[in-house]
């Protein structure tokens, strides 16, 4: 890209202006957005070697998952995703054809989901990031999904294949090329995580007391989850895991269940719910129920003491 007016035509060769909860689309000083309803809002960053790297992502694995990891957290408060603003941090030596392939995968998940981009801004830098903020509105009355909800007794479930996208990248990481070959699936998860905007309405419908996409792990986000004074009691086998967590887990000697415990990237939904809600719930397509909230704070999987944690960008 020769220049930003440059870029910026070829993002609205991709991505309309116009959209249902869009007044004003971009191209003015600010967006104007639909009012009348609670809007929700999240935002990630999404960092060459600090969340991808280019070696194995490729240009389509880029645009795709920096959008796609900000929707999962619309669909785990139960609401739709509507709209986006997109901030780009473009290195000198990508060519026209890299920019084409991000904008292209980027735009068919945002088709996918009736999403406008709305606005962003451009700059030069050393290394590729891009910094996504998303909004969605809650459909039905207007109830977000929080955290923070569950009680003593409730029921803990999730969907989505824990550990999945942990088996992907230590796969990558290790393995290089041969990865997507011996694990496909996990490599997959890692690279091209789903958004589970249906699932998490259908979760509310069904009387979900609260959800969280897991995104640093089982291990550290329950009890985020949670809150400081409730835990968790978890039962979780081998045999209720993607064959790819085990596999992967056992060619390296380790535990699978740890694995999936520690996770990463999973974008999976946990939630809780009264058990007599359950029947509801356990409609919904991908439900796993792992355990319940008990009145002791901590962490215990299958009968014992779980202390490792998950990932935290400031500890390692």
């Amino acid at each position: 890209m020769k220049s930003e007016e440059q870029f910026l035509k070829l993002i609205d060769a991709h991505f309309p202006r116009e959209g249902q909860a869009v007044t004003l689309g971009r191209g003015d000083d600010c967006a104007v957005l639909a009012g009348g309803e609670p809007f929700c809002v999240s935002s990630d960053l999404f960092l060459e070697d600090v969340h991808f790297r280019r070696d194995y992502f490729s240009a389509a694995d880029i645009g795709y998952k920096a959008l796609a990891v900000n929707i999962s957290d619309i669909a785990a408060m139960g609401a739709l995703p509507v709209a986006f603003n997109m901030d780009l941090m473009a290195p000198a030596d990508l060519p026209d054809e890299f920019w084409d392939e991000f904008l292209h995968s980027m735009a068919m998940l945002a088709r996918q989901n009736d999403m406008v981009l709305t606005g962003g801004d451009l700059c030069r830098a050393d290394k590729l990031g891009v910094s996504i903020t998303v909004f969605g509105v809650a459909k039905g009355g207007g109830r977000f999904l929080t955290r923070g909800n569950c009680a003593k007794g409730d029921v803990l479930f999730t969907v989505g294949d824990l550990g999945m996208a942990r088996a992907g990248f230590m796969a990558l990481e290790s393995l290089k090329d041969k990865a997507r070959e011996a694990f496909p699936a996990a490599v997959n998860a890692h690279l091209r995580p789903k958004p589970k905007v249906l699932i998490g309405t259908l979760l509310k419908a069904a009387g979900a007391k609260g959800l969280m996409d897991v995104s640093d792990g089982l291990a550290r986000d329950l009890p985020r989850f949670l809150g400081p004074d409730l835990g968790a009691d978890i039962a979780l086998k081998a045999e209720q895991l993607n064959g790819n967590v085990v596999a992967f887990a056992l060619a390296m000697g380790v535990d699978p269940v740890e694995e999936a415990i520690l996770g990463g990237e999973d974008y999976a939904l946990l939630g809780c719910a009264n058990f007599m809600d359950m029947p509801r719930i356990e409609t919904v397509p991908g439900v796993t129920v792992i355990g319940a909230v008990t009145d002791k704070p901590g962490l215990v999987v299958n009968g014992e003491p779980f202390d490792a944690a998950g990932f935290d960008h400031f500890e390692q």
